[in-house]
């Protein structure tokens, strides 16, 4: 299916290493910093990059996330992380403006230099991006806001560095919005016939097709909620 026009130019690249960030919890690569040159993408994402904890991050449905630099404004304003802040304070690979999870949607195929990913599922927070900001409610804001960003999976490798443009040139799901789709998984808030279509969408992270698989069973939020007025 044909896109819409939709292009703009990365204004920045971020990795990280493996750092034992936390007393008596896991280890992390969540700190990235900017990095310049062209840089490699390969099956698992940047070669330059590392993830720690390949259950919950990276893989080939996780192998590099975008996050839009349009939201910073947003959260320092409503006070959630101090003036100055800027990417990667969240941990993400790309920084772009212009794209967001409303204008973005699963399945979008976007040429990255001379890469091609895939969008595959938005982000699911976890108690590191808490840690990481200083700030013990950014997890749940992240899902409250659905400010998450999303993940790639990367279809060609290729290189790509700072200043070259993103273009997304294919759309086979217009209907599902990262927004949408993301809201869905984080809340369970979703019908029962949604969840079936989003279980069967091949395009979407077998991990969130599973989740739906669930939801389509009856593990919504609505019958979660009955159950325990009941």
């Amino acid at each position: 299916m044909s896109a819409p026009d939709i292009s703009t130019t990365l204004n920045g690249i971020f990795f990280g290493e493996i750092v034992d960030r936390w007393a008596g919890k896991a280890p992390s690569a969540i700190g990235k910093t900017l990095v310049s040159g062209r840089q490699e993408i390969g099956e698992m994402g940047f070669l330059g990059d590392a993830q720690a904890d390949l259950e919950h991050h990276g893989g080939r449905d996780k192998a590099i996330h975008h996050y839009p630099s349009d939201h910073y404004p947003n959260w320092i304003a409503e006070g959630h992380i101090p003036a100055g802040t800027i990417p990667a304070a969240f941990g993400e690979n790309l920084a772009t403006l212009g794209m967001t999870e409303t204008n973005i949607c699963i399945g979008d195929k976007l040429r990255l230099g001379t890469a091609v990913v895939e969008v595959s599922q938005g982000r699911q927070p976890c108690w590191k991006v808490s840690e990481h900001t200083e700030n013990e409610k950014m997890a749940y804001l992240f899902q409250k806001t659905g400010r998450t960003g999303w993940y790639y999976r990367v279809l060609q490798g290729g290189h790509v560095s700072a200043d070259d443009p993103i273009v997304l040139f294919e759309r086979p799901c217009p209907e599902w919005t990262v927004e949408t789709v993301t809201r869905a998984r984080l809340t369970r808030r979703v019908s029962r016939e949604d969840a079936a279509i989003l279980a069967e969408l091949p395009l979407l992270a077998q991990g969130w097709r599973d989740a739906f698989a669930r939801m389509a069973e009856g593990d919504t939020k609505e019958n979660t909620d009955a159950r325990l007025k009941g």
